[in-house]
């Protein structure tokens, strides 16, 4: 793409862009950002990608892998950079985009947990009690639409964890159940998983891991003719509270 129109009279812009790309790829996030604050020519060229990319590696969760691999080719290094100083250092705009009320616990009596939330494009999923609730973000980016677009159910008691993965909601709940919806239609799977809680899913494939509270690991199947069915199972010595498919596999 070519760069916005202007007239520039300094003699750097006789170099080729090859050079001007080498001498920016000296620079660090800081003084790239201030670069990009001269001009608009100066903003498109400090913006590329090819600037940002080794200062991306260094940073957390920017997207990258530690042998180089994008995993969000579509979102532009700079902003992923953005986004990792900001969490770093704690900057952020604070305030509240949804509220409900919850009942009341009595001491001493099972955890009220905490939802869990991924946002996916322009809608927010947000488990609460045993449903998931899709709410789409308004289009001035102030919130939350006020009524969900859609509710995904069938866990008995409240929701502990849940993933989006290729348009699939794979959760686990205190039920012990694993249930799979389809986000778009209305295919759904529920099986019974755990003897207690599922504290902790992932999918990929045709394959779901889950984690429990009675201190077993397992792998299931989602394959046509054997969906529910457990591959393995592994024994810990305490409650699984993490779990995850490696995501180069």
């Amino acid at each position: 793409a070519s760069p916005p129109s202007s007239s520039p009279s300094s003699p750097l812009w006789a170099l080729p862009e090859e050079l001007l790309l080498l001498i920016c790829s000296y620079l660090d996030a800081q003084a790239l950002g201030r670069l990009g604050q001269v001009c608009r020519r100066l903003r498109f060229l400090s913006s590329r990608d090819l600037l940002w990319r080794r200062i991306a590696r260094g940073c957390l969760n920017s997207g990258f892998t530690q042998l180089g691999t994008d995993l969000a080719a579509g979102i532009p290094v700079k902003e992923r950079v953005k986004v990792s100083q900001n969490w770093r250092h704690g900057r952020c705009r604070r305030e509240t985009v949804l509220k409900w009320k919850c009942k009341q616990v009595a001491p001493f009596s099972s955890t009220l947990l905490m939802p869990w939330m991924e946002l996916d494009g322009e809608y927010l999923y947000l488990s609460q009690a045993e449903n998931i609730q899709a709410y789409q973000l308004c289009p001035d980016g102030t919130g939350l639409q006020r009524h969900p677009q859609a509710i995904f159910s069938g866990h008995q008691e409240d929701v502990c964890r849940f993933v989006l993965v290729n348009s699939h909601i794979v959760s686990g709940g205190g039920d012990g159940n694993i249930v799979l919806h389809k986000i778009h239609g209305s295919y759904s799977v529920k099986f019974s998983a755990h003897e207690q809680e599922v504290n902790c899913v992932d999918f990929q494939g045709g394959l779901i891991v889950s984690g429990s509270r009675d201190r077993t690991a397992k792998v299931w199947s989602l394959s046509t003719g054997r969906v529910g069915q457990c591959l393995h199972t592994v024994q810990t010595e305490d409650r699984v509270w993490s779990i995850a498919i490696s995501p180069l596999l």
